[in-house]
């Protein structure tokens, strides 16, 4: 199956959030009270029941006194994805056949690790501790349907399809780099960009921690040797030895 994929446009998007509102609906996320914080811009943060957001950027303008920028934050669905890496559950982060990170919070232990390994802060956790994102949908994209944020959006500044394509129609508009085209193995979600990613608020080129390379290359294989080691042992042990026996003496006193 070829990997599939959203393109975000934040040139065209008009800040109506009609794409919150659709993942709301769609996942049955319920709604949360918020407060005024001086700003139009609502919901301040992802949170477990929100899993995009736009987020309103003020640029300078030499035309105009500001320029709005209204960017979709959300799981950026990574090929080469820090929390499926130093995921310890099993399970409990997946790949899907179109490309998707999903979860399962079944699965999930609550170890916050993937949040740690995430470069765009993305996951947040429930009140019973379990993991909560952005799945692409995952019931809608498995039966060739569009996510419901893309599926919503009436400007088209959230579009899904194959990610091959979806970077070649960006290219065709105009957008000579897009974010995301080959970062962490390329991103499930692509950016059409108009200016540098820094003014959207995205690093130019985001990283997985240095000390998730290390423990997922060199402390994550040693720690198998060591629980295979002490394994060997105690079998080897029980082979020379014997099962341990407790002496009545011992268990009198």
């Amino acid at each position: 199956m070829a990997r599939m994929g959203l393109l975000v446009s934040p040139e065209l998007c008009i800040g109506c959030r009609a794409c919150q509102v659709a993942c709301k609906s769609w996942n049955q996320l319920p709604g949360e009270k918020t407060k005024n914080r001086g700003g139009y811009e609502n919901p301040g943060d992802l949170t477990p029941s929100l899993y995009n957001r736009i987020r309103f950027v003020e640029a300078p303008s030499d035309k105009e006194p500001l320029r709005w920028l209204f960017v979709n934050q959300r799981c950026m669905h990574c090929e080469e994805a820090g929390c499926m890496q130093i995921c310890p559950s099993p399970g409990a982060l997946y790949r899907t056949p179109e490309g998707a990170v999903a979860s399962n919070k079944d699965k999930c232990i609550g170890c916050k690790l993937c949040l740690a390994a995430c470069p765009f802060n993305v996951p947040r956790y429930d009140d019973k501790g379990k993991c909560s994102k952005c799945n692409l949908c995952v019931d809608r994209i498995a039966n060739k349907m569009a996510p419901a944020c893309a599926k919503t959006c009436p400007t088209g500044a959230i579009s899904y399809g194959d990610r091959t394509e979806m970077i070649a129609k960006a290219q065709k508009a105009g957008y000579q780099k897009v974010y995301g085209q080959a970062d962490l193995g390329g991103l499930g979600a692509l950016y059409a960009f108009k200016d540098g990613p820094k003014l959207y608020g995205y690093d130019e080129k985001p990283q997985i921690s240095e000390m998730l390379v290390f423990w997922h290359k060199v402390l994550k294989p040693l720690s198998y040797i060591g629980i295979g080691g002490v394994a060997a042992a105690a079998v080897v042990h029980y082979v020379a030895v014997g099962p341990h026996k407790v002496k009545e003496d011992d268990d009198h006193e």
